[in-house]
């Protein structure tokens, strides 16, 4: 029992860089998010880079800030939620075949989304939480690909 219990505290131990080099993450019931130690520009490039790095196409790079933007008058609003808000949409040929031929209503999650969002400074990226289950693969697809863009 002394053992495991000093086991388990020198794993806490060499543990504890790491959280601390976590990059802030921060989770909540949507979505999983990390800070970007640079600006917006910055992030979307590495963000993109990640994508591109792993043999995947972006098919569509939403520029959702820009638009709650534009709009915030036509819709009664004044509120400036993001200084600026990309989404980074995708798919993976290998990954969706896992997770649609076990059950293809898992069609309704794809295409996977990457999102880069600045709020005062504070410059996060991102990706949306998914079911348990075979969309685990995808979830840690994302995170992947999130923490290699956070970590450049």
């Amino acid at each position: 029992m002394k053992k495991l219990l000093t086991l388990t505290l020198s794993a806490s131990l060499f543990a504890a860089p790491a959280l601390a080099d976590d990059h802030a993450m921060q989770e909540t019931d949507q979505a999983i998010t990390y800070a970007f130690d640079g600006d917006f520009d910055d992030a979307t490039f590495a963000v993109e880079t990640a994508i591109v790095g792993k043999g995947l196409v972006i098919d569509y790079v939403s520029h959702t800030g820009a638009m709650l933007e534009r709009t915030k008058g036509d819709v009664g609003s004044d509120v400036k939620i993001y200084d600026a808000a990309d989404i980074f949409l995708f798919c993976s040929a290998q990954i969706s075949r896992e997770v649609m031929e076990p059950d293809p209503m898992n069609i309704a999650f794809c295409p996977y989304g990457i999102f880069v969002t600045d709020t005062d400074g504070d410059v996060r990226v991102g990706y949306r939480k998914y079911p348990e289950g075979d969309m685990q693969k995808v979830q840690a697809l994302l995170d992947e690909i999130t923490k290699e863009a956070v970590a450049d």
